[in-house]
């Protein structure tokens, strides 16, 4: 499968044969980025603000996913968990999506902004690639980021939601490097996009981070 990234928590995970799902879709008169050109099979909105909810900015006709609950949409099971609510704007509630793309699962965690109980985390099930919020606006800041991780166990870490030269400085998020450092890398190799095939997982936990794309 092939995951690309688009800024903030935006991402296409795209499977041969299987359905297309965006996340989180951003207004980008608000986010700082360009407008988004994207095409999709299925829209997941992890909670309703305008960075996580803007569905004009995918083309098509989608199905679109925005509270708990069980889905099946072209091939793609897709579980929705609640956690906790986005607290720096509103009440309104944050879901985290486990995609199982058979057999690769993929957690997108939307704006956590806690770290998981074991009865959250064991309600996702077995998560290969976690979308991870390090920005810790309001999402996690980089120290609970990594004790999520080693609650979850995944194959691979991708990082979210945290601060980039295109990003709206009137959202003052971490940048990456603090994340980076918490997890002990000193240097790491960026990606356009991350392709993967459930052969190549390791034992241990990577992290992989991605440029963000223009669509």
């Amino acid at each position: 499968m092939e995951i690309t990234w688009y800024g903030l928590s935006c991402f296409r995970l795209t499977e041969k044969g299987m359905a297309t799902v965006v996340t989180d879709p951003y207004d980008h008169r608000q986010s700082g980025f360009g407008p988004l050109k994207l095409k999709a099979d299925i829209i997941t909105v992890s909670h309703d603000t305008p960075n996580h909810n803007y569905l004009e900015g995918v083309q098509g006709q989608p199905y679109v996913v925005t509270s708990p609950g069980e889905y099946e949409v072209g091939g793609v099971f897709i579980t929705g968990v609640q956690i906790d609510g986005h607290q720096a704007e509103s009440d309104t509630p944050n879901t985290l999506f486990v995609y199982d793309f058979n057999p690769i699962t993929v957690a997108h965690l939307g704006d956590l902004t806690r770290v998981p109980t074991q009865a959250e985390v064991e309600a996702l099930g077995t998560i290969n690639i976690a979308l991870l919020p390090i920005g810790n606006v309001p999402a996690l800041n980089a120290a609970r980021a990594a004790e999520v991780i080693s609650l979850i166990e995944p194959n691979i870490v991708i990082p979210m939601y945290y601060g980039t030269p295109d990003s709206n400085s009137n959202i003052p998020l971490d940048s990456l490097s603090k994340f980076l450092k918490e997890m002990g890398i000193s240097d790491i190799e960026t990606l356009s996009s991350f392709k993967i095939t459930s052969a190549t997982f390791a034992e241990e936990t990577k992290v992989v981070v991605l440029d963000y794309q223009t669509s």
